[in-house]
């Protein structure tokens, strides 16, 4: 039943697959293999189980579960039940503390639900598990963005406690892949000894640079603001990186440049809002009407109300 539900979610049909997640789930309650124990009460009736009830994780069954779950939880988000998807993945990181999958996908229905500091928590929570999952550092970089905005500089006194995750449950840095994790691909596994140290110190090198890019940009500097960023990017893909690029190379009418960075960019995070406007203002440049108007449609899916998009659209339906 799991493989066959991830047959229909690699077929983008959610709902099926969600329903096959879910037998898979009641068919581990109907053959017992997660029976109470003597003097305790019973597990969870099918409806309940649907909605996210649970065994406690010292069952012999708790990863298997904690996987369906998982699955189960992508294919709400996919579907826009973001409720749903919180509850599946709460669900799961009870039975499994500290799972990846879980804690990017609850991240994801929270940042969707602009719950925008319990999504930090999670994100800087995957982040303590693995160091080296780009769509953690997307998701913090635009959480931080999100809760400056809503709270100001003090933002961060008004967050909940970040769990402290123990070092068992811990993986060394690794080069960052460049796609965040699907919703049936394992975790990237990362190399070990001096590597992992060697690659945490560029991680943060890459960030400095970044920041002499950010720099450099406010200055009216575009050139050497690109300079910087492209340094950052051999020690780290990162989607603001590329995004940050791609507006400098829009200043400097490098437009091929641009298109080719926001394409970077939206393989680390498909809904990247500044990527599909800054791809979608370079392809308006370079006379590719279509292709322009149907990355501000996709950015308008995410952000309806999104007044530069509307207006460039208006511009577009114009030319």
């Amino acid at each position: 039943l799991r493989r066959a539900g991830n047959e229909e979610f690699r077929r983008g049909q959610y709902g099926p697959a969600a329903e096959l997640y879910s037998r898979a789930l009641a068919q581990l309650e109907a053959t017992g293999k997660a029976r109470p124990r003597a003097g305790e009460r019973g597990h969870c009736s099918k409806s309940r189980l649907n909605r996210g009830c649970v065994p406690r994780a010292g069952d012999a069954s708790a990863e298997e579960r904690s996987v369906l779950l998982a699955n189960r939880a992508a294919c709400h988000l996919k579907d826009g039940a973001c409720s749903l998807c919180v509850a599946d993945c709460t669900s799961a990181l009870e039975l499994v503390p500290f799972g990846i999958k879980p804690l990017l996908r609850r991240a994801a229905a929270y940042e969707a639900l602009e719950r925008y500091s319990l999504a930090y928590v999670d994100y800087k929570t995957a982040l303590q598990v693995d160091c080296s999952v780009q769509a953690a550092h997307d998701g913090v970089n635009r959480m931080t963005r999100a809760l400056l905005e809503k709270d100001g500089v003090n933002w961060r006194q008004k967050l909940p406690p970040i769990p402290t995750v123990p070092v068992s449950a811990q993986r060394r840095c690794s080069i960052p892949s460049a796609q965040a994790p699907g919703a049936n691909t394992p975790p990237t596994t990362s190399p070990q000894g001096e590597r992992g140290a060697s690659t945490a110190a560029g991680m943060e090198r890459a960030r400095t640079l970044k920041e002499e890019g950010n720099e450099f940009v406010k200055k009216g500097n575009h050139k050497k603001a690109v300079e910087k960023y492209s340094e950052s990017l051999k020690l780290n893909k990162e989607c603001a990186t590329y995004t940050n690029r791609a507006l400098c190379y829009l200043a400097l009418k490098q437009y091929k440049e641009a298109a080719q960075d926001c394409t970077e960019a939206l393989k680390l995070d498909p809904k990247s809002v500044k990527a599909l406007y800054r791809r979608a203002q370079a392809l308006k440049e370079l006379k590719d009407y279509k292709s322009s108007i149907a990355d501000i449609k996709s950015l308008l899916k995410t952000e309806p109300k999104n007044t530069a998009a509307l207006r460039l659209l208006q511009e577009l339906n114009r030319a």
